[in-house]
């Protein structure tokens, strides 16, 4: 059965960094590149940011220069190293594979506050 399962969140002051795992059981993690999302009270999920197989990546503008994203296929898992984090960038992250879509999973909150 696929599964996804986010990991990592927590309450960081702004500038603060945080690093969000996403395991993924299943054989979909090897075909797919993979992105991460996330949504805000009131707001529409958003993409944030891909990776391919190979670890080519991309990102919105808004987390350029302050996200990375990467990925280890031997441990079916896909990272987000967020930097400099954001008031705005708060929200309850997900990842998902991006050919082949599963239910989303529970995802990892992310609060910035002072």
């Amino acid at each position: 059965q696929e599964q996804l399962v986010e990991s990592g969140g927590g309450l960081v002051p702004p500038g603060g960094s945080l690093r969000l795992s996403c395991v993924a059981s299943g054989r979909l993690f090897s075909i797919n590149p993979m992105g991460w999302y996330r949504q805000a009270p009131g707001k529409q999920r958003e993409f944030v940011a891909g990776i391919t197989r190979s670890g080519t990546t991309n990102y919105i503008g808004s987390v350029k220069g302050r996200f990375t994203v990467s990925r280890d296929n031997a441990k079916n898992t896909v990272y987000l190293q967020m930097n400099s984090l954001k008031p705005e960038d708060a929200a309850v992250y997900y990842c998902q594979y991006m050919y082949n879509p599963v239910s989303w999973g529970q995802g990892t909150q992310v609060t910035v506050s002072s």
